[in-house]
């Protein structure tokens, strides 16, 4: 009888740390599906032009709860495109081994009812391929749901006649857009605009998200595919990125200017991984020159402007 002892066998019973439930990501969650549920009724009103005003918009919110049925179509659309891009980080995290939190959904009063999502890495990356695929996984999946997206609430819009005397705030179009207007055959004749369901506003929030994510600077998604794809001078293009916003925040839309100071005040320099040594493989600069790509085709150089 072999009576070695073993000391690994001890490991085999020790009791695993006690998993808490993620009670703030499930709240967040939570008031993030109601936030754009009320944004995607009033953006329905608006498509449908029984809108009036706030003050009766709200009203009847509270007097029939139910009236936030015809905002779920925008809030799934939504909600699906943001948790894809999160998890999409998240998953990629699990599979390399990364601790990672869950996705912190952020509600807000805005045209869309949230300013996004994002998740937390808590562990250093082993090496630039696990920190290209980490960065590339959530542009990539909520890119690809937001197309999708479009494409059906393209479907369901119609035309409109401009009306010269009326001020409204309009939504520029990332090139993704004109592409997808031309494949439907929903370009506006002279003289009239697209009328664009809500869905299609959340398929424009993905795309606007994702150029904001694949900025490549600093710790950004595109910050992270930068790095591993051009190390020695990453922050170089970062530096150069935004120095290239603030030209466009003077002559296109302010908000470049307020993301300029955000990202000088985050830091444009990026963590090191474990071992920057290990070469990239031919995928993976594949990988990392299509998120380039999906970046050029989802950013606008003024995402909103008054018509």
């Amino acid at each position: 009888m072999d009576n070695t002892f073993t000391p690994s066998a001890e490991i085999l019973f020790e009791e695993a740390p006690q998993q808490k439930f993620p009670w703030v990501n499930v709240v967040l969650f939570a008031l993030t599906c109601l936030s754009t549920a009320v944004m995607g009724a009033f953006l329905m009103a608006s498509f449908k032009n029984t809108f009036t005003d706030f003050t009766a918009f709200f009203r009847s919110i509270f007097r029939s709860p139910l009236t936030l049925v015809n905002g779920l179509p925008f809030s799934l659309a939504i909600m699906t495109i943001l948790l894809a891009h999160e998890m999409g980080h998240y998953l990629t995290c699990r599979y390399y081994g990364i601790d990672a939190t869950l996705p912190y959904f952020i509600p807000a009063p805005t045209l869309v009812g949230t300013m996004g999502a994002f998740i937390r890495i808590k562990s250093p990356i082993q090496h630039r391929a696990a920190l290209l695929e980490v960065g590339i996984a959530g542009p990539i999946a909520g890119f690809v749901l937001a197309v999708p997206a479009l494409l059906i609430a393209l479907a369901k819009s119609g035309f409109t006649t401009v009306s010269p005397s009326a001020s409204s705030v309009m939504l520029g179009e990332p090139l993704i857009f004109k592409a997808m207007e031309l494949i439907t055959g929903k370009m506006p004749p002279p003289g009239m605009e697209i009328n664009l369901h809500p869905i299609g506003f959340a398929a424009w929030f993905g795309f606007f998200a994702t150029a904001l994510n694949l900025l490549p600077v600093g710790q950004l998604d595109g910050g992270h595919v930068s790095y591993a794809l051009f190390r020695g001078i990453h922050k170089r293009i970062s530096e150069a990125l935004v120095f290239t916003l603030i030209p466009l925040g003077i002559f296109y839309w302010p908000g470049w200017l307020l993301w300029s100071v955000v990202l000088l005040l985050i830091g444009l320099r990026h963590p090191v991984t474990l071992d920057d040594s290990i070469p990239l493989t031919q995928r993976h600069q594949w990988l990392g020159w299509i998120g380039l790509t999906i970046f050029v085709f989802c950013f606008t150089p003024i995402p909103f402007y008054i018509n």
